[in-house]
């Protein structure tokens, strides 16, 4: 028999924590609102809230093992003995602690912040046993109970969520029913049903983004998880009776090869996960999305987000001081704050740059007169100069390739993926190196920015711990910590996230980051579509989206790059140095209209309109994204091919206060309904909207 042991209002969402007679406990959350619709008589056992396997552990049998090691037999022992609420002004933070009777203790944390649209979760589990125990799996999440507000899920009631990515092809929904995924209980009840996915490496948002969800079509209600973890993970779907349900953390040691061994008094953490429950799913993507920290350089009152311009696109990674310089000649006007020198500045004596990061030693070939001189340059310019480094890789080229002690390795050999190898960046002299050649390098020649690219992933572990999986954990929060050191020693810098364009884009690099590329998608028709997808994952006030100008882009083609950046942070790239006044008039024009959307990106919310595509490649139709804020609008208009009649209903008392496109497009607003027929491919027009009354008031 189940029932509510303990119950917490958490803003527009409830948290039930279920026991049983046994007292097993299950976490359930819904929306307050729908709390009397929960069904009270719901059948099926309790899913415990910690799921974990201990080394030796029995699985819990319906052919799980292999598949699944959820419900383990160390899962089925714990029992709830405490479950307690703390209170404070700015946060509620509940602790539930459960214990085996074998000597380990769990805890579970579920952190509630006022004001935020989703809640916390981690686990924590402690040996208090003589004897070492070693863990092969420990969620960070787990909520059961998947749909509460039916005794029975109907056939098509429950569908599944996530987020695919590849390289240049971020963030793909995949949605469908879970009977597709055979996740519905057999004739008899008997058999578990699973669907475990995640990545395994150092490149986290590699096939999918750590992110899942479980939709109630019936009742409208929709659970979302997102894992804060830069390195190998999972989530799991799973299901034994009536009920569904959903769980992630560190991939396992079937998935991940993850094992950490607890000696007496030991205790591990896991990575932080975060929940939420709504209505619609681009809204609650975007709950999740929210609770990511702001970039505290740009987010606040008084402080606007960046323009940056990145040479990359013009070079080719082929920086010097003369093309810096010839550069800067053209946009030393054009309002620009941050110009970031890309790849290829350390360039051996050979042109060489691809396969020699490591070494860092600026090139005197490129620069004659040394950095200090191209800096120079930068800032009379009226920018701020900032620099790329692949700091954490070796290439097969450096001369860092003799400190192979210093490398990562793998049951003893040198990890090597593509022409790369790794620092081991636990290694105290890693961390000494790298302070000298990239801290060092920047307080120097006072770089106020650094873009942090990474471009192969370590693969499913490394020497150094219990485990490869373990090994690669340790190994991702020694990177992590690197990056707060440079913030330290460089206080104000910007630190951009790139990995191959989009492949940290998770809560803990993210949180770690100022802002992150969304792509490598750089000159692709597809980026409007990457663009507004990423928004379900990440804010976009932290997305810094690439504009590629060329010398030969017709007005339309400038105008499409230009609405492209409002998705996100603008960042320019191109043709600079050619570009007509017709071309640098449409541009100009564009990144006015750019400044007008800071607070629409930083606290707006994203509403997705158009066709459904199925191909980032072979876009069809349109794409509309209205962004709204309070008393404010943005609707960014992208057509993908000829003739497409746009309808997009916005809120009604808002009117147009102004528009970015390359030609006159006739538009109707009326009764909340704007309208425009976009008459070719690859066209793009953004509207600026606000309520009349606040427009009466300026």
């Amino acid at each position: 028999m189940k029932k509510i042991w303990r119950e917490f209002q958490l803003g527009d969402m409830t948290a039930a924590y279920i026991i049983d007679e046994s007292k097993q406990v299950e976490l359930q959350l819904y929306p307050t609102e729908m709390r009397q619709r929960i069904a009270s008589d719901k059948g099926g056992c309790v899913d415990p809230l910690v799921q974990c396997q201990f080394d030796g552990d029995a699985a819990c049998g319906g052919f799980a093992a292999g598949h699944t090691v959820r419900n383990s037999r160390s899962t089925m022992l714990f029992r709830g003995i405490s479950c307690e609420a703390e209170e404070t002004p700015e946060k509620t933070v509940i602790c539930t602690r459960l214990e085996n009777g074998c000597g380990q203790a769990a805890r579970h944390q579920l952190i509630y912040k006022k004001k935020e649209t989703g809640v916390r979760i981690r686990a924590c589990m402690e040996n208090q046993s003589p004897e070492p125990v070693v863990l092969n799996m420990l969620s960070s999440f787990s909520i059961g109970g998947l749909t509460p507000f039916d005794e029975t899920a109907e056939f098509g009631q429950l569908y599944y969520h996530r987020i695919r990515s590849t390289w240049s092809a971020e963030g793909q929904v995949e949605s469908g029913g879970i009977e597709e995924l055979q996740l519905e209980p057999s004739w008899s009840g008997h058999g578990v049903r699973t669907e475990r996915y995640g990545q395994t490496g150092s490149m986290p948002v590699r096939k999918f983004f750590p992110f899942g969800a479980i939709e109630d079509r019936k009742n409208k209600v929709i659970w979302a998880a997102a894992l804060a973890c830069g390195c190998t993970w999972q989530m799991e779907f799973f299901r034994r009776d009536e009920n569904l349900c959903f769980s992630g953390g560190l991939g396992d040691f079937e998935f991940g090869h993850w094992q950490k061994r607890l000696l007496k008094g030991e205790c591990f953490e896991t990575p932080e996960a975060y929940v939420t429950v709504g209505t619609g799913f681009d809204h609650v993507c975007q709950r999740l999305a929210h609770m990511q920290d702001p970039s505290h350089l740009f987010y606040g009152e008084g402080k606007r987000l960046p323009a940056v311009f990145n040479e990359f696109c013009t070079t080719w990674g082929n920086p010097s001081q003369d093309k810096i310089t010839q550069i800067l000649e053209k946009i030393r006007d054009k309002d620009f704050d941050y110009f970031v020198i890309d790849a290829g500045w350390y360039a051996d004596e050979n042109g060489g740059w691809e396969n020699n990061m490591g070494d860092w030693k600026v090139s005197p070939a490129l620069f004659p007169d040394g950095m200090e001189e191209t800096v120079r340059r930068i800032r009379n310019a009226g920018l701020r100069p900032g620099i790329w480094f692949e700091l954490e890789v070796v290439g097969s080229q450096a001369k860092a390739q003799r400190y192979e002690e210093h490398l990562l390795r793998r049951n003893g050999r040198v990890v090597r993926s593509g022409s790369r190898c790794f620092w081991n960046m636990r290694d105290p002299w890693v961390t000494g190196y790298l302070s000298r050649k990239v801290i060092d390098l920047l307080v120097k020649y006072h770089f106020e920015y650094i873009k942090i690219d990474y471009n192969e992933s370590i693969g499913i572990g490394c020497d150094g711990a219990e485990s490869l999986g373990e090994g690669l954990y340790e190994h991702i929060l020694a990177v992590q910590r690197f990056y707060e050191r440079i913030h330290a020693a460089v206080p104000g810098i910007v630190i951009e996230l790139c990995s191959s364009g989009g492949h940290r884009l998770e809560p803990s690099f993210l949180n770690h980051t100022d802002m992150a590329s969304f792509s490598d998608a750089h000159e692709q028709p597809e980026i409007p579509a990457i663009a507004a997808a990423v928004h379900r994952v990440m804010r976009p006030e932290k997305s810094q989206i690439w504009s590629v100008i060329r010398k030969e882009d017709t007005p339309a083609r400038i105008c499409y790059s230009l609405v492209n950046t409002f998705l996100g942070v603008l960042c320019i790239s191109g043709d600079v140095e050619t570009l007509t006044p017709e071309q640098w008039r449409l541009l100009a024009k564009g990144m006015a209209f750019y400044r007008r959307l800071d607070n629409i990106l930083k606290n707006g919310e994203s509403v997705y309109f158009g066709t459904k595509q199925n191909s980032y490649r072979h876009l069809r139709g349109w794409q509309g994204i209205l962004r709204v804020s309070e008393g404010e609008a943005c609707l960014l208009l992208h057509s993908f091919e000829p003739g497409q009649q746009i309808r997009v209903p916005v809120r009604e008392g808002y009117q147009v206060t102004q528009i970015y496109q390359h030609r006159f497009h006739a538009y109707q607003l009326q009764d909340g309904l704007f309208e425009v027929c976009l008459e070719e491919p690859f066209e793009a027009m953004a509207i600026l909207l606000k309520r009349k009354v606040d427009v009466e008031e300026v």
